[in-house]
């Protein structure tokens, strides 16, 4: 028997009654606050009306949230839309909707980055938390998730002037060219599996799973060289820090330590 919207809507309302704490998210966060921020990254007029309309900003905002609410590589990320009903109803798409893929996500954190958006954007979602008196304080729990980014087909000579910093001549002349290049993105291995791309550095209240600090490190950056990027005090982000031995080292415990920080505490 097919299921219609009553079935549906019987499903989100067991969803409400079992506190899914995206409803809440939604009903706190008047997410139109983001908009003029993220109409800098509205792409280029359209030519004409064929195609696919470009998605709503906000919404991939929203994605981004998610994402690191959840510690979700672009790839999982577009899997989990496309299968929770909440991750569903928190973005406003109905089960015909169109999901942003993962290339659409890695391109939308790149024109966010190029505007130099991303610490404007997360400080305004912080600052509407505390607004509203919802406490970050319960602990922070600091990881990695890689972002992976499309393998370039460069040669050897390229790949070493990449490598210094420089960008290879021809590439400069051409501009249709060096616009698909990505010169930051760069190769580590975890696990004996490779990995090219970037790291997103999140720090999240232990309690609410919300987001109160982010960075982006090329893959490369071990993960104790941006620590202190994500960091709060105290004051802000509560004594106890979470987080993997990656980030430990007897300097940082030191370092928190003295600055009243509880290290590197044991997850329940």
């Amino acid at each position: 028997m097919q299921s219609g919207f009553f079935d549906l809507d019987n499903r989100y309302d067991q969803l409400s009654k079992l506190k899914d704490p995206l409803v809440e998210l939604n009903q706190i966060i008047d997410w139109r606050l983001f908009a003029d921020l993220l109409a800098e990254t509205t792409t280029k007029p359209r030519k004409n009306a064929a195609g696919r309309k470009p998605f709503d900003r906000v919404m991939l905002f929203k994605m981004l949230i998610l994402q690191r609410m959840n510690n979700l590589s672009d790839d999982r990320l577009e899997y989990q839309v496309r299968d929770r009903l909440s991750f569903m109803r928190f973005l406003g798409l109905g089960l015909s909707g169109t999901v942003p893929d993962a290339k659409t996500m890695w391109v939308f954190r790149e024109e966010i980055k190029e505007k130099d958006l991303t610490e404007r954007l997360f400080a305004r979602f912080d600052e509407c938390l505390r607004a509203l008196d919802v406490e970050l304080k319960s602990g922070q729990m600091i990881d990695a998730t890689f972002v992976t980014a499309p393998k370039q087909r460069n040669t050897r000579e390229e790949n070493k002037l990449i490598k210094e910093g420089a960008v290879p001549i021809e590439w400069g002349q051409n501009p249709h060219k060096l616009a698909q290049k990505d010169t930051e993105a760069r190769w580590t291995k975890k696990n004996n599996e490779s990995f090219y791309g970037y790291k997103d550095h999140a720090n999240v209240d232990k309690a609410t799973k919300l987001v109160t600090a982010w960075e982006m490190a090329t893959a490369q950056v071990h993960d104790s060289q941006v620590l202190e990027e994500v960091l709060q005090s105290p004051e802000i982000g509560g004594a106890e820090v979470y987080a993997d031995s990656a980030y430990r080292s007897k300097a940082q415990e030191e370092s928190l330590v003295a600055s009243n920080v509880k290290p590197f505490s044991e997850l329940d």
